[in-house]
C-alpha cells in the first residue's frame, strides 16, 4: 500500500465521523453501536473530583452555551440526527456524504435500539448504501440484528494468501449487495443464540490483471462476472463486558456458523466459521485497559467464489489489519491476533492515546498451508465524543510490511 494522503472535512450535526482512507481505498462512514449491554463503565470513578468533558463541551464553551443535563435522554420517541460531510481521496476524488442515526426504545426499560444508514458518491460515479440495523424487544428477550449493504465500487486485490506481493496489485470492479438478518434469543444475562439468513450478490465483476504482469490469481482462480452467496447462520454470543462502546473489563465471544445451500441460489455450496473472541483487563486504579482480540474467518467446506474469500478488514466492523489497505490479503483460511493498551492523557477524559500491535495470517486457495505472518505496530489518539456511552474518535496510524502504512479514522473502538 502507498503512503495515504487523505484530505476530510465534515458538517458534523451529531456524534459521526467521516472516515476518509487511502490512495487505493473508498470514504466509509463508520458507527459502532451498542449491541449487548448498555451498562455503564465506571472509568469516570477514577477521577473523582474531576468534572469529565467531551466534544460537545468543548463546542459548548466554544459559543458560551451552557451544558446540557447529563443522562440517557433516549426514549420510546424516536431521536434522528444528521451528518453531511465532503472529503476527499486520490482514488476518489470529492465526495458527498449523508449520514442518518436513529436511536429509540421499544419500551421505557428496553436496551437502546438503533438505525444506522449512509450514503455517499464521488465524482467518479463510485456509491456506497450502508444500513445497520440493532433492535430490541420490549422485554429484552430478543435481538434483531440486521446489516444491508450497496457497493458500487472499484477495489484491487493483490492475490492470494497472506505472502502475496504489494506490486501485484489487480484493479478490479464489481457491484455488489449485502442482505444480513439475524435473530438472538436471550438464554441468561450474558448469553444469546440465535440464528439467521444471509445474502451476498456480486456482478458486474471485471479485473485489469496485476499491473506488474504478474501471474493473475484471481484467474487462476476462477473467474467469474457473477455471483451469489446464500445461507443460514447459527449464532451464539456471550457478553460480560462492563459497557460495549468502551470496554474497561469483561469478555465477548461471537461464534457464527454459516452455510450457504444451492436450493437457496448459492452459485457454490460452501461453509464458514467465524470465532471473534475480546479480553479486557482493566490495569490497577489508574482506568487504562489492556484489550487482547483473537478474529478467526475459516472456510470449512467447498470452494467460495474469489470475492466471498476472508479478507483483510471485510470482517462486519472492517477493523481488522490496522496498517494494511483493505483486501490487501486473501485467502481461505484467516487467523488475527491484536492487543491494544488504552491510556489517559487528560484526567477529564477529554484526550487518551493508544498503543497497539496486530498479526495475520492467511492461506492461499481451500486446502492449502498458513502463509507468512503480516504484523503491524501503531499509536492512536482518543477524543472523547460523547461522556455519558464513553464514544471516542479513534485516529490510529498504522505501520505494516511492504512500506504499507496509513491513517485510520472511526467513530468509537476498533475492538
Amino acid at each position: 500500500m502507498k503512503k495515504i494522503y487523505p484530505v476530510f472535512f465534515a458538517l458534523a450535526l451529531t456524534t459521526q465521523l467521516l472516515l476518509a482512507q487511502d490512495k487505493k481505498t473508498k470514504i466509509l462512514l463508520m458507527s459502532h453501536t451498542d449491541t449487548v449491554s448498555t451498562t455503564k463503565n465506571d472509568s469516570a470513578l477514577l477521577h473523582q473530583g474531576v468534572p469529565q468533558r467531551d466534544m460537545g463541551d468543548v463546542f459548548r464553551a466554544l459559543l458560551k452555551k451552557k451544558s446540557v443535563i447529563e443522562n440517557d435522554s433516549v426514549t420510546t420517541k424516536p431521536e434522528f440526527s444528521v451528518i453531511p460531510a465532503i472529503g476527499y481521496t486520490l482514488t476518489s476524488g470529492f465526495a458527498g456524504v449523508l449520514s442518518g442515526n436513529m436511536a429509540f426504545r421499544t419500551a421505557p426499560k428496553s436496551r437502546i435500539s438503533t438505525i444506522l444508514a449512509s450514503a455517499d458518491y464521488t465524482e467518479k460515479a463510485q456509491f456506497t448504501l450502508p444500513i445497520q440495523t440493532n433492535i430490541w424487544s420490549k422485554s429484552n428477550l430478543f435481538n434483531y440484528v440486521g446489516e444491508y449493504k450497496f457497493f458500487k465500487y472499484p477495489q484491487s486485490t493483490y492475490g492470494l494468501g497472506s505472502g502475496s506481493n504489494i506490486e501485484n496489485e489487480n484493479p478490479m470492479d464489481y457491484t455488489f449487495v449485502r442482505f444480513y438478518q439475524t435473530v438472538l434469543h436471550k438464554v441468561t444475562n450474558s448469553l444469546y443464540l440465535g440464528a439467521g439468513y444471509i445474502y451476498d450478490n456480486h456482478w458486474y465483476i471485471t479485473d485489469e490483471g496485476p499491473v506488474n504482469g504478474a501471474p493473475n490469481d484471481y484467474a487462476l482462480y476462477g473467474k467469474t462476472d457473477q455471483v451469489t452467496s446464500t445461507g443460514i447462520t447459527l449464532n451464539g454470543i456471550f457478553d460480560n463486558r462492563d459497557n460495549s462502546i468502551f470496554p474497561t473489563r469483561g469478555f465477548y465471544a461471537n461464534v457464527q456458523y454459516r452455510n450457504n445451500f444451492r436450493w437457496l441460489g448459492s452459485s457454490i455450496p460452501w461453509s464458514s466459521l467465524i470465532v471473534d473472541l475480546r479480553k479486557f483487563i482493566r490495569v490497577g486504579d489508574s482506568g487504562n485497559v489492556l484489550g487482547i482480540w483473537s478474529y478467526s474467518w475459516l472456510v470449512l467446506h467447498g470452494r467460495p467464489a474469489y470475492l466471498d474469500l476472508p479478507s483483510t478488514s471485510w470482517d462486519t466492523n472492517t477493523s481488522t489489519g490496522r496498517g494494511y489497505i483493505q483486501g490487501r490479503f486473501r485467502g481461505a483460511q484467516f487467523f488475527y491476533l491484536e492487543t491494544e493498551y488504552r491510556y489517559h492523557i487528560t484526567k477529564n477524559g477529554l484526550l487518551g492515546g493508544v498503543i497497539f500491535a496486530n498479526a495475520q495470517s492467511f492461506s492461499a486457495a481451500p486446502g492449502s498451508a498458513l502463509q507468512a505472518i503480516q504484523p503491524s505496530i501503531g499509536p492512536g489518539l482518543r477524543i472523547k465524543l460523547n461522556k455519558i456511552s464513553k464514544t471516542n474518535v479513534a485516529i490510529d496510524y498504522g505501520f505494516g510490511r511492504q512500506g504499507s502504512n496509513g491513517l485510520f479514522i472511526d467513530v468509537g473502538e476498533v475492538f
